[in-house]
């Protein structure tokens, strides 16, 4: 894209500020991004860039400024209000009806009047239009819960254009896509810039704004410090502007001294609820001071052998053994009393109780710790101190122990589950998705623990769908495809070995 001949605005945002109580979530924050680009907005965890976008789609409303929609101030009180200034957001979380079918979900909340039949003849024939128009290709018969999370988003974008958005707001639109699925998304947002959308992209994966992005616009502690060109920028600087000092942008660690095997994992067969084989006869080692990674596409069956290990999902036959003992039937809790320390893939289903404090999440599943106890009762005061030194040492924001956990950030929840869990100092860490939704400061900062763990001797059991992550940690590399391990490499082997490999190809 030219920058010779600079656009007008399709947003402004003037002067906007918020308040949560003490936290100053928005300072002054000016912004304008062009009509027909994609405008990227980084920041760390915590740093406002989803308070900003929540007050442009209607959810907060602005302690002072203005918004201005091509070139017009508006008051927008509600989604409803942006929806009807042309914007439409994709949540990071979708706003789906799983058991409604894709045609169902997109007319919904637009059904086109009383008569139902003829609203929805009419809203197939515009969906199989922008379906065409913009690559967005979906059975509109099909189940949303049957479809793979790729198409599942490719829906959400559905239900924006059919409510005849011209400005797309997309919350860390990759999170939960595999690399195919992101390539797919990515080649549909050209498209609709291309076509006079207008696209704001929030992400932190830095990698994506330099490849998809016009404009960057940064965040920090809930003010805008630059904006840039992309290609006038280089990643450096970014990470730099994001957290305010120099970052480590590659894993510093030294060679692996492994000693005697923690854990065995011996012909370990596993079936999901519906008696599907997810893990299909997995044998293998993972030895003190050692990071073993588990590459896969999603869906291949790391999730369910996690799970199994966890103790969280029986297996079907097979042994597990933890520092030479059977572990068959022994609970997570039993786990834990082993040296076993879990930081699930899925931090709001598995690893947090979104209703409780930080302070209690802080603690939770050792919970029965005598640290924690004052006779038959909790001693809040000491959970209180823990959560505090926790918070302090991983840098959660904001630093408030009684706060809600639902209203972190995901990159500080992820920080909550971390520091629980390696602050336990276990003999043998399983770790899911450890970086997800997760800034490049935490990134940095999270990887560093990890290696501290192995050099401590440590066995960890990394699974990840960012296979530069495994790779860049790994000492070893176990390949899953359709529930069987396909293949070992080393922690140097190239990602095209690796991706050969995980589609089922040998290499």
């Amino acid at each position: 894209m030219s920058f010779d001949s600079p656009k007008e605005p399709a947003i402004e945002l003037v002067g906007i500020d918020k308040k949560f109580g003490t936290v100053h979530a928005n300072k002054n924050i000016n912004l304008t991004v062009a009509k027909g680009s994609i405008h990227g907005i980084i920041g760390e965890n915590g740093a406002g860039k989803s308070t900003l976008m929540s007050i442009l789609y209607g959810f907060y409303q602005a302690d002072h400024g203005e918004i201005r929609i091509s070139g017009k101030p508006m008051t927008i009180r509600d989604s409803q209000a942006a929806i009807a200034a042309g914007i439409g957001m994709v949540h990071q979380h979708f706003m789906l009806v799983e058991n409604f079918t894709v045609l169902e979900n997109v007319m919904l909340g637009a059904e086109g009047g009383q008569l139902l039949a003829k609203g929805v003849a009419s809203a197939r024939k515009e969906l199989k239009r922008l379906e065409d128009d913009y690559g967005l290709e979906v059975d509109p018969d099909a189940v949303i819960e049957e479809l793979p999370v790729g198409s599942q988003q490719r829906v959400e974008i559905l239900k924006a254009l059919y409510r005849g958005a011209d400005i797309l707001i997309l919350d860390e639109p990759t999170g939960v896509l595999t690399p195919p699925e992101a390539d797919h998304l990515f080649k549909v947002l050209r498209v609709l810039r291309d076509q006079g959308k207008t696209i704001i992209l929030i992400t932190h994966k830095l990698r994506e704004i330099m490849a998809i992005t016009d404009t960057v616009s940064v965040m920090r502690r809930g003010e805008m410090v630059a904006t840039r060109k992309t290609a006038e920028t280089t990643v450096e600087e970014l990470a730099e502007l994001m957290v305010g000092r120099r970052v480590l942008l590659r894993v510093e660690k030294g060679a692996a001294h492994p000693g005697g095997v923690l854990m065995s994992v011996r012909n370990l067969t596993v079936k999901d609820s519906r008696g599907v084989t997810m893990v299909d006869d997995v044998s293998f080692d993972v030895r003190a001071g050692e990071i073993v990674g588990i590459a896969g596409v999603a869906g291949n069956g790391q999730s369910e052998l996690l799970e199994a290990i966890a103790g969280i999902r029986k297996p079907s036959s097979g042994e597990i053994f933890i520092d030479g003992k059977p572990v068959a039937g022994v609970d997570p809790a039993g786990l834990r009393d082993l040296g076993l320390a879990h930081i699930p893939e899925d931090r709001h289903h598995m690893g947090l109780v979104l209703k409780f404090e930080e302070y209690e999440n802080s603690i939770l599943g050792y919970h029965r710790d005598l640290r924690y106890g004052r006779g038959p009762f909790l001693d809040l005061d000491a959970m209180r101190k823990d959560a505090e030194e926790k918070i302090g040492k991983y840098d959660i924001r904001p630093p408030n122990p009684r706060l809600r956990t639902a209203n972190f950030s995901g990159g500080n929840q992820q920080k909550i589950v971390v520091a629980r869990e390696i602050e336990r100092d276990p003999k043998m860490l399983l770790i899911g998705q450890p970086t997800r939704g997760v800034d490049i400061g935490a990134i940095e900062f999270i990887h560093k623990r990890i290696i501290e763990m192995r050099d401590a001797g440590k066995a960890v059991l990394l699974v990840s769908v960012e296979l530069d992550e495994i790779r860049s940690l790994s000492d070893r590399i176990l390949v899953m495809f359709a529930g069987k391990i396909v293949g070992e490499k080393s922690g140097e082997a190239g990602e095209q070995t690796l991706g050969l490999m995980m589609a089922g190809i040998a290499a």
